[in-house]
């Protein structure tokens, strides 16, 4: 084992210093075994103790790394699946406008990155907006979607002049977007007398059998509250199945951001707390300007930016430069 590594590692520097000592040890014992013979019998079981404990403290030391490996390996997880929801916030038809927009915004994004996209639900407003909707998203192998769109959890406001404003005025309307990554190996089991199932016609697209049988479906979580719909699969068990999978990940998200709030107080993010709640982003369309407020940066064409080219934005977040001085 490399000390000096060892020692680096605040999990494992006093077991290293353990070895250390150990090591000292054992090199008095055998020279004193090999300086005088009537010291031998008991210089050799001195000696054994000290092979045991350093065994033992070897051990200790491999089970840390072994955890710490299992923990990286778990951080490093992207997954190339996830599920992105859009809900539109404070501002009437204004707010569910803008929703439609930003996901107008990351569904040709999908496009250019050669994601899959597919609408699982979708509420509209009288103006065509949405209310709310959510969207499932594939990746290929190792594009790590999830890790690429996790900074889009928040709340988006966007200021402009709506076209339904005689006066002329810049309304402020808000939307929030949640990123629900899809994991392969899931580490939450759902009781399945906490959560009720409802059944509806789907409506919309899909032929006959859609709009005549009660297809979609809606999940409840007693517990948490939580509300799930899918709607756009052609069968009831295909709804049920995909709801049920969105709920799963939006427990364990949960459960996730409740361990780590455990911690919050030990560090900050230098993107702010990744909490939907949190205002992450302006849409400024009287000055044609988008500013994170995370990373205090601001970017300029809002038209070419609400159809899909928003990979700048994308790489300066999850690179986490931060910017000079934040504009308003």
């Amino acid at each position: 084992m490399d000390l000096e590594e060892l020692k680096k590692n605040h999990n494992t520097s006093y077991l290293a210093g353990i070895l250390e000592r150990l090591a000292r040890e054992e090199a008095e014992v055998r020279e004193m075994m090999g300086g005088d013979d009537s010291l031998h019998d008991m210089a050799a079981q001195e000696l054994k103790l000290i092979q045991e404990q350093r065994e033992n403290t070897e051990k200790q030391i491999q089970d840390i790394l072994d955890k710490d490996k299992a923990e990286e390996d778990k951080n490093n997880e992207s997954p190339n699946e996830i599920v992105l929801e859009v809900r539109a916030g404070a501002g009437g038809d204004e707010a569910s406008l803008f929703a439609w927009e930003l996901a107008h915004m990351y569904e040709r994004f999908a496009e250019v990155q050669g994601w899959q996209w597919k609408t699982n639900y979708e509420s509209k407003s009288d103006l065509s907006g949405y209310k709310e909707a959510s969207f499932e998203i594939k990746g290929k192998e190792n594009q790590n979607v999830y890790k690429m769109m996790r900074g889009e959890t928040g709340v988006h406001r966007v200021q402009r002049i709506p076209a339904t404003e005689k006066n002329g005025r810049v309304h402020t309307s808000t939307a929030s977007v949640a990123v629900l990554p899809i994991k392969k190996k899931v580490n939450f089991e759902i009781n399945p007398a906490e959560f009720e199932l409802e059944y509806s016609r789907s409506g919309g697209k899909g032929g006959q059998n859609v709009n005549k049988v009660e297809t979609a479906v809606r999940i409840i979580h007693l517990p948490t509250g939580l509300d799930v719909r899918s709607t756009n699969e052609r069968s009831q068990l295909a709804n049920r199945e995909k709801a049920m999978m969105i709920l799963t990940a939006k427990l364990q998200l949960l459960k996730e951001e409740e361990e780590a709030r455990k911690y919050a107080g030990e560090r900050k993010s230098q993107i702010g707390t990744g909490d939907r709640s949190e205002k992450i982003r302006t849409y400024n369309f009287p000055q044609d300007r988008v500013t994170d407020h995370r990373i205090k940066k601001s970017w300029h064409n809002l038209p070419k930016i609400m159809e899909g080219e928003i990979t700048d934005i994308i790489e300066s977040l999850n690179s986490g430069v931060v910017g000079d001085e934040e504009e308003e």
